[in-house]
C-alpha cells in the first residue's frame, strides 16, 4: 500500500479522506495472506508512524524519504490554478529524510524490516543506509538516467554502485554487507 497525503492534498482530484485510515490498514493486514508493506511516496514515514503501522499488523516498511521525487511538485505544474500550483511549491521539499527515517525506526523497532528510498544516488549513501539499519535500499532516478543513454550506461552505473558499495565497505573494515548492518561505522562520516 502506499501513502500519499501530501499529493492528494494538492491535486485537483485528490481525496483527503483519511478517515480511519489505520483501522482499514489493519483489516487489510489481516485478511491478506501476504505480508503487507506500506510506502510513503516521498515524504517519509515517522517512528511514531511506524509504530502505529506496526501495531495494525504491517510486515514492512518503505520510508520514501524526502530527497526523491517531489509529488508536491509534480501535482505544482499540474495544477489548473494558482492556489494548488503555490501551495506544491511550499510543500516540494516537505518531508523527513530517508536517512532521518531509518535511523528512528530502527532504533525503535529493530525487527521490522525496512526498505530505504527517496533520493538515493550513489553506493555510499546505500552503504550508510544499510549501516543505519535498512534491510533493502531502492533507487529509481540513477537508473532512469542511466537507461535514457543506454543499456551500457545502466551496467556502467551498476558497476560504480557496486565499487562504491564495495569501497564503502573496505574501508571500514566490514567484509560484508551483514557486518555492515551490525556495525555503526558509517552513521558519522560524510
Amino acid at each position: 500500500m502506499h501513502l500519499n497525503p501530501l499529493q492528494e492534498c494538492i491535486q485537483p482530484e485528490g481525496d483527503t479522506n483519511f478517515k480511519n485510515l489505520l483501522h482499514k490498514i489493519g483489516e487489510v493486514c489481516e485478511k491478506l495472506p501476504v505480508p503487507v508493506i506500506v510506502k510513503e511516496v516521498g515524504n517519509g514515514i515517522s517512528a511514531s508512524m511506524a509504530e502505529k503501522l506496526i501495531n495494525v499488523g504491517v510486515n514492512a516498511i518503505d520510508v520514501a524519504g524526502a530527497g526523491g521525487t517531489s509529488w508536491a511538485m509534480v501535482e505544482s505544474e499540474r495544477a489548473n490554478n494558482y492556489l494548488r500550483s503555490e501551495l506544491g511549491k511550499t510543500f516540494a521539499n516537505w518531508g523527513i529524510s530517508t536517512a532521518d527515517c531509518i535511523n528512528d525506526i530502527s532504533h525503535q523497532f529493530p525487527d521490522i524490516p525496512l526498505i530505504a528510498s527517496g533520493g538515493i544516488r550513489n553506493g555510499l549513501q546505500i552503504a550508510k543506509l544499510l549501516a543505519l539499519g535498512t534491510d533493502v535500499v531502492g533507487l529509481a532516478y540513477p537508473f532512469l538516467k542511466a537507461a535514457i543513454e543506454s543499456t551500457e550506461a545502466i551496467d556502467q552505473f551498476i558497476e560504480l554502485l557496486n565499487a562504491e558499495i564495495k569501497t564503502a565497505l573496505f574501508c571500514t573494515g566490514n567484509k560484508d554487507v551483514n557486518s555492515l548492518q551490525k556495525s555503526s561505522c558509517l552513521r558519522k562520516i560524510n
